[in-house]
């Protein structure tokens, strides 16, 4: 029997002891960056689905480094922001105490017992100064730039977390991390511009060999929608409301306008004999969030400001509405109603009986009628067809003008929290606001007991008057200190770059070793990530590659989204009380069982459902690889040197392919029929090692060294010269009959086409369909399809 737990403690000091698959940086030839995705230290410990992530982007890498590359693995902790926070005044601990233990324990307890080949060198750690210098250094590069500014802005306001959120952090209303309904809060706060960056950012994504589901969330995200920005005249005011839409060609056919409750037009428009309603509409809109007001299915309240609108083509009076399903963060915050071409806005006029007015040819049982088609009711433009009408949309009147639209809005990077970098700027009367100077970073985070945010929507750092109070750099008078804090995916959106050195104290990142390790070649990590860190890293990249500090504009090479894991068909949760603890099973099946079967239960880019069971079955595997290892040596038939032939075959070509789940049921294949025989080449079982290192490294390494190996399994090279044996390898031939497959046929590889029709013959299932007719012609394509004509 074998003793996983002698043999994987003999291996994982081993690997802390003489650290094999290191590389040199400076000096590699062969370079592969080889990235994960960093964990927060936010829980007390590391659960499955972390180590799902982290074990399947070590696979790819300790398959690189069989294929002869120089691999470099970093890994380092997201230690700064609201989820280390929140943990820490969960159990009530100080995060500045909390933050490096959890550290200690995800390092020495979890992380370095899974085999993974880190190069523990590299470990970096966004809360230490030595970092947080480097943000704050990328802060003032943008800023220099002109792409940060401080503005007043309607932002999302968690109440639990007593904090601003961005855009991104907000899932279908809820804060990302706590679940809490969000409110709207009017702030003046720091912005980044990605907005920017808008269309390279979605262009950029067709050159991307990115997980295609991963590109479509980013693309949707972006948002970007051609159309026309359209203004109305309000009547009797010196004033216009502005309105984007993508069907500039139904204009005709607006009835009404609807604003949002919070435009910044939208008091003035109210008569005063609405207010009342108005003030009532408003409280009850405040209650709801983003995504229950833009919900198709809700039904869609308004009212009537009692102001009206001029339609800039017809003149015609158009009644102004206020709708809770307009936001004032989308667009213009204001939309032009169309009933008869748009289902809302028709569902909202038959509610309210507004005019519906037909503008583009259809039956009238076909309203609502939303696709393009020719204009009717369209003054000289009838007869039009929408297409021309769009087309020429900026020649039609001077109130309509072509416009880019983007769901895209500017990155809030504010946080009125404690545990982040300080945003290094400095507020003085005489000066106004003052970057902090480049010399004097890092601003550091002060030592407090002071440090639970309120709710103010003030940082606790602004109850810290030593912090606060400071002399300004260019005038040397009094000033102010900005006491918010960065969001923490600034931190973790240059990361990848402060690998390369993370111990340098003149630059963020080395010139050199970035040109020749960056960017990076395989990135994996969760698809959830997609609007947050994917994305934010692009911008970041993208922005120092314009100032000239970086050799490419895209981060990430190769990503790859996994799925996520199920527990007995069950999402995990601890109200369910079924999240899986991976240190049991360190200690009851074993970390090569673990890894093994987390690359087993399913499509590693889709997810599994994680079984107890699965885990009893991989650790039954495991017992007969080692089984094998432990035959007597001796010669081996040539169709168990075929099979290996096919299995490094299937082997290479699913790990390439992130089909992790089919690499290991070759494997298992390869060792059915092993067992098969009383004894076994050296060779083989070497090989069988070799493939078995990517899932399983330390049973590897045992057998490795067992049959003499030296150095390391995955220092050996990927198995070779099987190419003869594979060339023997049976295959099947699917056979065609008057254009219908009619069955299958197992011949050597590179068999001729007569040996092919002599065995279809033979087979009863496809020879009936030859009784009695005469073969006209054969089409043989070499091990893949025998095509045959007959009459």
């Amino acid at each position: 029997m074998y003793d996983f737990k002698a043999v994987e403690k003999k291996w994982q000091d081993y690997y802390e002891r003489e650290k094999p698959y290191e590389v040199n940086l400076k000096d590699a030839k062969k370079p592969f960056y080889n990235l994960m995705m960093f964990p927060y230290p936010s829980a007390s410990g590391l659960h499955i689905g972390n180590m799902y992530s982290f074990i399947g982007s070590d696979v790819y890498g300790r398959y690189m480094r069989l294929k002869g590359y120089d691999v470099f693995e970093p890994i380092g902790f997201d230690a700064f922001g609201i989820h280390s926070e929140n943990y820490a005044l969960k159990i009530g601990k100080h995060p500045a105490k909390l933050t490096p233990k959890s550290i200690e324990y995800f390092r020495e307890k979890q992380l370095k017992k899974i085999g993974n080949i880190f190069d523990w060198r590299s470990e970096v750690n966004t809360s230490d100064p030595e970092y947080y210098r480097w943000t704050q250094w990328i802060f003032l590069k943008l800023y220099e730039a002109g792409l940060a500014e401080k503005r007043e802005s309607t932002v999302n306001w968690c109440p639990s977390c007593k904090t601003v959120l961005a855009d991104e952090q907000v899932i279908e209303g809820k804060c990302e991390r706590c679940g809490t309904e969000i409110t709207k809060r009017q702030m003046s706060q720091w912005f980044f511009k990605i907005t920017k960056y808008a269309d390279r950012l979605l262009e950029n994504l067709g050159k991307l060999d990115w997980t295609e589901i991963t590109k479509n969330i980013q693309r949707s995200w972006i948002g970007r929608s051609r159309g026309a920005t359209i203004a109305f005249k309000v009547e009797g005011k010196d004033e216009h409301i502005e309105v984007f839409t993508t069907r500039p060609d139904t204009v005709y056919g607006v009835t009404y306008l609807v604003l949002a409750p919070e435009h910044e037009m939208t008091k003035s428009l109210i008569k005063d004999d609405q207010k009342p309603i108005f003030n009532e509409f408003l409280n009850i809109v405040n209650k709801m969030d983003e995504a229950t007001r833009t919900s198709i299915k809700r039904e869609k309240n308004g009212i009537f400001t009692g102001s009206f609108a001029l339609h800039p083509l017809t003149g015609n009076r158009i009644p102004i509405w206020i709708g809770d399903y307009v936001l004032a963060e989308y667009g213009t915050g204001a939309v032009m109603a169309v009933p008869a071409h748009d289902e809302r806005d028709y569902v909202f006029a038959k509610k309210y009986g507004l005019e519906i007015k037909q503008v583009i040819e259809c039956s009238p049982e076909e309203l609502p009628y939303t696709e393009y088609g020719v204009m009717i009711n369209s003054g000289p433009h009838t007869g039009w067809k929408s297409e021309e009408f769009i087309k020429r949309v900026g020649e039609i009147h001077e109130s309509m003008k072509p416009t880019v639209n983007y769901h895209l809005h500017d990155w809030c990077v504010s946080r009125q929290r404690y545990w982040g970098p300080p945003i290094p700027v400095i507020y003085c009367d005489k000066c106004g606001i003052v970057p902090v100077p480049e010399e004097d970073l890092p601003v550091l985070l002060p030592e407090t007991d002071d440090y639970i945010p309120d709710g103010s929507g003030l940082s606790p750092l602004a109850r810290n008057a030593e912090f606060v109070n400071t002399t300004c750099p260019k005038c040397g008078g009094p000033a102010k200190r900005e006491t918010d804090v960065s969001d923490n995916f600034l931190d973790s959106a240059w990361y990848f770059l402060r690998y390369v050195s993370p111990h340098d104290d003149k630059n963020p990142y080395d010139p050199e070793l970035a040109k020749k390790w960056l960017p990076v070649d395989m990135y994996i990590g969760g698809n959830e990530h997609a609007n947050l860190h994917l994305m934010y890293s692009r911008f970041i990249t993208m922005a120092l590659h314009d100032m000239g500090l970086l050799h490419f504009e895209e981060p990430f090479t190769s990503f790859r989204g996994h799925g996520l894991i199920i527990k007995d068909g069950q999402k995990m949760s601890k109200s369910k009380g079924n999240i899986v603890n991976p240190n049991e099973y360190f200690e009851t099946h074993g970390v090569d069982a673990l890894r093994t079967y987390l690359m087993f239960m399913g499509s590693f880019l889709e997810g599994g459902d994680f079984r107890d069971s699965g885990m009893d079955a991989i650790k039954r595997f495991l017992n007969r690889v080692w089984e094998i290892a432990n035959l007597p040596e001796a010669k081996s038939p040539l169709e168990l040197k075929i099979k290996m032939a096919e299995t490094i075959e299937k082997v290479q070509y699913s790990i390439e392919n992130i089909k992790y789940n089919t690499a290991i049921a070759a494997i298992m294949e390869f060792v059915n029929e092993a067992l098969k025989h009383n004894s076994i080449e050296r060779q083989l079982v070497i090989d069988l090692a070799k493939l078995l290192a990517p899932f399983a490294p330390f049973i590897s390494e045992e057998i490795f060294e067992l049959k003499g190996g030296k150095g390391g399994v995955l220092n050996a090279g990927f198995p070779a010269d099987y190419e003869k044996y594979l060339k023997l390898a049976d295959v099947e031939i699917p056979v065609q009959i008057n254009g219908k497959i009619r069955g299958k046929v197992e011949v050597s590889q590179g068999a001729t086409r007569d040996t092919v029709l002599e065995a279809l013959k033979k087979d009863p299932k496809i020879s009936k369909h030859l009784e009695g007719k005469e073969i006209r012609k054969v089409i043989y394509v070499p091990d893949k399809i025998m095509n045959l004509i007959v009459k």
